[in-house]
């Protein structure tokens, strides 16, 4: 009778600490941080709601048609794909590398790769003129050896791109890397597989859903680029003035109205590439999980 009672007991008290973990566990909201909750919704949400509620809808059609834009949209394009077609030559195998290393390089590696998503632009653009400008540390030799200058070039906004946008890429493949099952590729293995086999046959199928969503991630960070590309490339019509260098140029000219109505365009685009990623990349545990 004595061990009925202390289990009776143990389970009593199991119960209640199962209802005192549910009362914290975010069922209920706490009321007392709503205000700042709003607040932090307010902070986000009104200057996109002030743009919309600003935005010359009758301009529209002549704003999205006027030659400079059209150009500004050309080049964005061309230069973030061929951004985005870099990332994904070069940053699937650096994401396999770090995902697979071990030891302090390692650590190094990453906090290299995963830098510029907290530099400020307008440092990395800087940093790109100083190592691949005319003087730089690699410029200097690719301008003497093929005579290529990236600088003030549509080639530059492509390095520019490249360099803001990859680790978007790297950090995403990186955790699909890890999260890979280890024990298909071992099965592979013991099949007889060699290495190369089982990431081309194995391991990549099971990486595309992440790679598809670090691939549109990565463009999306590309087109909106900005402070590294205009102090790298410039800001020049027709060869390095991107859609948001364009919207930069009509507010300084003064045209306000256009300058609201191609900042509409950009904030379609991002928050399309939201919601694709919605369930990929926002969900707890999901692509996003590199991050952490």
């Amino acid at each position: 009778m004595t061990g009925v009672a202390e289990r009776t007991g143990t389970a009593d008290a199991m119960d209640g600490a199962a209802r005192r973990a549910n009362r914290w566990s975010g069922e209920r909201p706490l009321w007392p941080l709503a205000p700042f909750a709003v607040a932090g919704v307010a902070l986000l949400g009104l200057p996109i709601l002030g743009l919309v509620s600003q935005a010359p809808w009758r301009r529209m059609p002549e704003l999205l048609t006027s030659d400079g834009a059209v150009e500004a949209l050309r080049l964005s394009l061309v230069c973030s794909l061929s951004a985005t077609a870099a990332s994904v030559v070069l940053g699937v195998p650096l994401a396999w590398v770090l995902a697979h290393g071990r030891g302090p390089l390692m650590a190094l590696l990453r906090g290299v790769v995963t830098l510029p998503l907290v530099l400020p632009p307008v440092v990395g653009g800087i940093a790109l003129l100083l190592t691949f400008g005319r003087n730089g540390l690699v410029g200097r030799f690719l301008n003497e050896t093929t005579g290529l200058s990236l600088p003030f070039t549509t080639a530059g906004v492509v390095v520019a791109e490249t360099f803001v946008a990859m680790p978007f890429l790297v950090i995403t493949v990186e955790s699909a890397f890890r999260s890979a099952d280890a024990a298909l590729e071992e099965a592979a293995a013991t099949l007889g597989a060699g290495r190369l086999v089982v990431l081309r046959t194995v391991t990549l199928p099971l990486l595309l859903p992440s790679l598809g969503a670090g691939v549109v991630l990565t463009w999306a960070r590309a087109l909106g680029e900005f402070g590294a590309t205009i102090t790298f490339a410039g800001n020049l019509p027709g060869t390095t003035q991107t859609l948001p260098l364009y919207v930069y140029g009509l507010l300084e000219s003064g045209d306000i109205d256009g300058a609201v109505g191609m900042s509409l365009v950009l904030v379609v685009v991002a928050f399309a590439v939201l919601l694709l990623l919605r369930d990929r990349w926002l969900r707890p545990g999901g692509v996003g999980g590199g991050l952490s």
